[in-house]
């Protein structure tokens, strides 16, 4: 059995002998922690200040029994037991002070290891695969997404201090900092669950905790269409325009599904080709072979050593790709990524957040004027038209759903303007009163230009399908 007791504790002081006794005695698991102390269940529970307080004073005093190298050296299987142990014996100090029910003391085991092993209050939502986002508005205030909708939960912090911690916690794993001199921080979990926080003087109300899910099982192009995300006709296109390697513009609001639909689609990428995916935060998760995969680097302490997103589209020019993979286009980086796909990278594909596809193009464009060259309007409006080839706009609607609102075909210049066409949409129909959205998808009539180059790379097109008609 592992000695999980640190070695000022093994040296045998009062502390000692009066917290933990027989040491090597098996975990107790099979028997309730009431039942094992001889304590009847009480009706009532205490309140939730006293609960707050002695579950501090538990996992305080558990910290300092605990050598706590063994964390990184074993499993929460092989150490939880002993943990368990731990927590009941000091339990028996703290029975006078605070009586728990049985009810409250299997909570309170659970929350302790969650505390020691996990991120406290929020390791229930982070093993709950319904949840995709966990919002820390304040340390009493946590919020949780399902299925598209925001709920808010029982849960809470102790307090402000209680949620630093977890926030620190989870910076240190990934060599991140955060304090008043750096008060904001990207980071990302073990699981690749991406996290921002934000702390006072920034945040007002206290520190402030995002994190959005990542899911180990991505979803797959079948998966959106059950979801009624888009229609099997729209799939089988999407599918055709990234094997016929045109570029490819992923546009939407926070939370639409951008990246979701940008992992699905870079799946039908051929296996064989070479694929650079640039990120700021990981969250890709392509099953290619040939994928080499880069993230971004904020600045130290002394404000040194940054890599931005431009600098790995820049380099990655050099490493010879076939695909250049851009998470999200933020800044200057949108005008280097422009010039790839112009340059012969064809394929590649990016997203962005615009609320239509018009506003798509204008943000393009506002981004490379941020690079401070100097190039008249009508000259990057053609630079952007040459290099993308479709749109797909994508929405999250009042009920939760996400949809694919639109497919759009970049034409030309007409005049001083970007020419765009339709070639599927969604359009809303009602609303059901439980709130659900009613509509349809439809295809608009127009026949895409896009359709040669799937001819000459034999990528079949079902017949009558860009045929005005719903699908």
């Amino acid at each position: 059995m592992i000695d999980i007791l640190n070695r000022s504790q093994k040296r045998g002081g009062k502390e000692s002998a009066r917290t933990v006794s027989n040491p090597s005695a098996s975990p107790v698991v099979s028997k309730g922690a009431d039942e094992l102390l001889g304590i009847r269940p009480r009706r009532r529970g205490v309140a939730d200040n006293e609960y707050y307080e002695l579950k501090t004073r538990i996992h305080d005093r558990l910290i300092d029994l605990m050598d706590l190298t063994l964390l990184d050296s074993f499993d929460e299987v092989t150490l939880a037991p002993q943990i368990r142990r731990l927590v009941e014996q000091i339990l028996r100090d703290e029975e006078n002070r605070v009586p728990l029910n049985l009810n409250e003391r299997e909570k309170l085991f659970r929350e302790i290891q969650d505390e020691v092993f996990g991120l406290g209050p929020l390791e229930p939502f982070l093993q709950d695969p319904t949840v995709s986002d966990i919002l820390v508005n304040n340390y009493r205030q946590i919020y949780v997404e399902r299925f598209g909708k925001l709920e808010i939960t029982e849960a809470r912090f102790k307090d402000d201090i209680h949620l630093r911690k977890i926030i620190d916690k989870i910076v240190s794993a990934v060599g991140r900092r955060i304090d008043e001199s750096s008060p904001m921080v990207d980071a990302r979990l073990a699981d690749g669950s991406r996290v921002n926080a934000i702390i006072p003087p920034l945040a007002m109300d206290g520190s402030v905790l995002s994190i959005r899910r990542f899911f180990r099982d991505p979803l797959e192009l079948e998966d959106l269409i059950t979801l009624g995300t888009m229609t099997a006709e729209i799939a089988e296109i999407l599918k055709g325009i990234v094997k016929a390697k045109l570029n490819v513009l992923i546009s939407g609001g926070t939370g639409s599904g951008k990246t979701t639909l940008l992992n699905v689609l870079s799946r039908f990428i051929p296996n064989e080709e070479r694929i650079i995916t640039i990120e700021d935060v990981a969250e890709l998760q392509l099953k290619q072979d040939h994928c080499v995969r880069l993230e971004t680097r904020p600045p130290n302490i002394e404000g040194k050593g940054e890599v931005t997103q431009r600098d790995l589209v820049r380099n990655s020019l050099r490493m010879r790709p076939d695909r250049i993979i851009v998470g999200e286009v933020r800044g200057q980086e949108s005008f280097d990524m422009l010039q790839a796909m112009n340059t012969g990278h064809e394929g590649s594909l990016t997203t962005i957040h615009a609320n239509s596809p018009r506003d798509a193009l204008m943000r393009l464009e506002t981004m490379v004027a941020m690079t401070g060259m100097d190039i008249p309007s009508e000259f990057m409006r053609k630079y952007i038209s040459s290099a993308l080839d479709v749109v797909i706009q994508v929405a999250r609607l009042p009920d939760g759903s996400r949809k694919v609102m639109s497919l759009q075909e970049i034409l030309r210049m007409e005049g001083n303007m970007i020419t765009l066409q339709q070639i599927f949409c969604f359009e809303q129909e009602g609303i059901e009163e439980d709130g659900r959205i009613l509509g349809k998808f439809k295809a608009c009539g127009i026949r895409p230009r896009f359709t040669e180059k799937f001819q000459i790379m034999g990528i079949p097109v079902p017949q009558g399908i860009f045929e005005v008609r719903e699908l």
